[in-house]
């Protein structure tokens, strides 16, 4: 007479560990549970959706940089999140808040540091010193690995492009007005893609003091 006691139940850890479909459905049921616990009240809250004060949208100028910033993998290297830990605000200062970051699609943070952490560089050094650090950066800091980007220097930022970008980004709630749209591309003639990214670098983080 055969013994049912030892048939594996439907959910038991004999049946489960030795299915692996079961074992793949049942996990991704547990993560994304644990994933709308976590991020859904997120949408909710008010420090995390509305902008801190002060806050305003990047210029055309700095948008264009911001673009340039992302398409060099800037972000692969520098973080853009300061952690509320005393060694993370002693050295970068005041920690990151998400309120900061409302008008950023998508959003810089991260935790990759094989350079310094960029969220309150802003005003921290000259545009001189931007300038020479992008164009090579041993001629500031003789250590870095960095690599030096030369062709910012010459490269001209895409003047009827901006419009068009602060249009999609006004469509997910970016303030722009239309007069700021319309201005984008004067704002921006003959500019070089260095001028636009140190333009950027200069604002991040001064929203908060």
């Amino acid at each position: 007479m055969a013994d049912n006691n030892h048939k594996p139940k439907l959910f038991s850890h004999e049946k489960i560990e030795t299915s692996n479909f079961l074992m793949i459905v049942l996990t991704l049921i547990v993560v994304s549970f644990g994933a709308l616990v976590e991020i859904v009240p997120l949408f909710f809250q008010h420090s995390t959706t509305q902008p801190v004060d002060g806050l305003k949208p990047y210029t055309a100028l700095q948008l264009a940089g911001r673009d340039v910033y992302v398409r060099e993998g800037c972000y692969g290297c520098h973080s853009q999140m300061i952690r509320p830990f005393r060694a993370e605000t002693l050295r970068y200062g005041h920690y990151s808040m998400a309120g900061e970051f409302v008008y950023d699609h998508p959003f810089q943070w991260g935790s990759k540091r094989t350079g310094p952490d960029l969220h309150r560089v802003g005003g921290k050094y000259s545009d001189e010193w931007h300038r020479a650090h992008l164009y090579n950066p041993r001629h500031v800091v003789p250590e870095s690995n960095m690599p030096a980007y030369p062709w910012l220097e010459t490269a001209k930022v895409d003047a009827q492009g901006m419009a068009p970008r602060m249009e999609a980004l006004r469509m997910v709630g970016v303030p722009y007005t239309d007069a700021e749209i319309k201005a984008a591309a004067d704002e921006v003639k003959d500019k070089t893609e260095m001028e636009a990214v140190i333009a950027y670098l200069q604002v991040l983080g001064t929203a908060v003091k």
